[in-house]
């Protein structure tokens, strides 16, 4: 099924992201974390592209397997980085083949030790290329998301400027955004808002990321442009050095957020599990008690 036609169900999505592994233990604690978090029966299922395009093969791997061995609905990941457009053309015939039906178009990052992002010989400089290429090769037989930022993109200096970068890709196809993750719920709210007046209509999902790590989200934080609102920062801080105390705050930030998301009205929430399922089952349980997740 495709993830536009759960979004226009009228029921929120419920979605968990994963990234491939890169050793046979990574594989073994992802196939742990799909087991446990399969009998929560998420709308769908991410896996990521690494930096430069360098997870290709196991993102094809996982997502196909995904898709054909537990059932549950599966996106690709498909960046820019790293590759021509032969390449790419050749990545998505593989993932229509194995009957992916859906795709989360992205610039992607640039490889490991390289600043900039450069693209390849033959490539795409933005995603916007992307997804106007997909739509070009597959039509409306691929359901495409894109990212945005309710921050805005670490690379942009002007919000206003990235909102707008962001309609036009958008308009070159997308069926749905997924966010950055966010901390401060007023940053999301604020972000559709302005993406309605200049007239971006599509579903705008929620990335919720919890807490796990104190050095990790900061990392991330860095990295992404997402900010820690003050209060939460301080308390992560005094809780730092207790490993359990931090997942409890991380829990009940996240979820937090999540009844608030769904009580105004976001359509969806994609959860950043780290290839993780201890916090998103506690938060996912805790939204089913409360009514927020029918079955």
């Amino acid at each position: 099924m495709q993830i536009r036609e759960l979004l226009a169900s009228g029921r929120p999505t419920f979605s968990f992201e994963f990234f491939p592994p890169k050793t046979d233990e990574a594989a073994r604690q992802l196939e742990a974390t799909i087991a446990d978090l399969r009998v929560l029966k998420p709308s769908f299922v991410s896996v990521t592209y690494g930096a430069g395009g360098s997870t290709r093969e196991r993102t094809i791997e996982v997502v196909t397997r995904v898709k054909s061995e537990t059932g549950i609905e599966a996106m690709a990941h498909l960046t820019c980085s790293g590759a021509s457009r032969d390449e790419i053309r050749s990545v998505l015939d593989r993932l229509v083949a194995a009957g992916v039906q859906n795709v989360l178009a992205l610039r992607g990052d640039p490889p490991k030790g390289q600043a900039a992002f450069v693209p390849a010989e033959g490539g795409f400089q933005f995603a916007g290329e992307l997804v106007r290429f997909i739509r070009d090769q597959h039509d409306s037989s691929l359901c495409l998301g894109g990212a945005c930022y309710p921050e805005k993109h670490p690379e942009c200096g002007n919000p206003a400027v990235d909102l707008a970068n962001l309609k036009r890709k958008v308009d070159e196809g997308l069926d749905f955004v997924v966010s950055q993750l966010f901390f401060d719920n007023r940053r999301y709210f604020e972000f559709v808002e302005r993406a309605r007046q200049i007239g971006i209509k599509v579903p705008i999902v929620a990335g919720i990321m919890p807490i796990t790590n104190a050095a990790q989200v900061e990392r991330f934080t860095v990295s992404c442009g997402a900010t820690l609102p003050y209060e939460l920062a301080a308390e992560l801080n005094r809780r730092r050095d207790d490993a359990q105390a931090v997942l409890e705050l991380g829990v009940a930030h996240a979820t937090g957020q999540c009844i608030d998301l769904l009580q105004n009205g976001a359509q969806g929430i994609h959860f950043y599990t780290l290839n993780r399922s201890a916090a998103t089952r506690e938060i996912y349980t805790a939204l089913q008690a409360g009514g927020y997740i029918k079955a």
